[in-house]
């Protein structure tokens, strides 16, 4: 359905020498979904709850505490992960389905090549989960994203 519109426009920056092709296209998809994250989210309490859970879960390592005061704790910490979890659940709404329909036609695009080895004998896929994972934490940290 998007091939023709997909080969048109990535196809050409995909047809760059292995790996750099990927490279490319890891890095501008790793870049807009961390974009999307940064602005369809509430940095700063993303940030406040990431310290407060931080906070928590040190308190719970230090000292003897009775049970009852660890449960709360922990009770205190779920809580905290599961707003920040309502956080982040939008923006993977937003970016969830056009990267469906992205990696459908990478599939077919490296079908179609013979999936050949990309990157130190990987194929495509794990390459791009390698590329992503870097991207992301050294994107994550230029734009103080939490």
């Amino acid at each position: 359905m998007f091939d023709s519109f997909f080969n048109a426009t990535l196809g050409r920056i995909l047809e760059l020498p292995e790996p750099y092709g990927l490279l490319a296209l890891s890095f501008a998809l790793t870049l807009l979904t961390t974009l999307a994250y940064k602005f369809f989210t509430d940095q700063n309490l993303m940030k406040t709850l990431k310290e407060e859970m931080k906070d928590l879960q040190k308190q719970m390592k230090d000292g003897d505490h009775p049970a009852e005061h660890k449960m709360s704790l922990q009770k205190q910490v779920l809580e905290k992960n599961m707003k920040y979890m309502k956080q982040s659940f939008k923006p993977m709404l937003i970016t969830f389905l056009p990267i469906i329909i992205l990696f459908g036609w990478l599939r077919s695009y490296y079908t179609a090549l013979g999936n050949p080895k990309i990157f130190f004998g990987l194929t495509w896929i794990w390459a791009y989960l390698i590329f992503s994972i870097v991207f992301s934490m050294i994107i994550r940290k230029w734009l103080k994203i939490h």
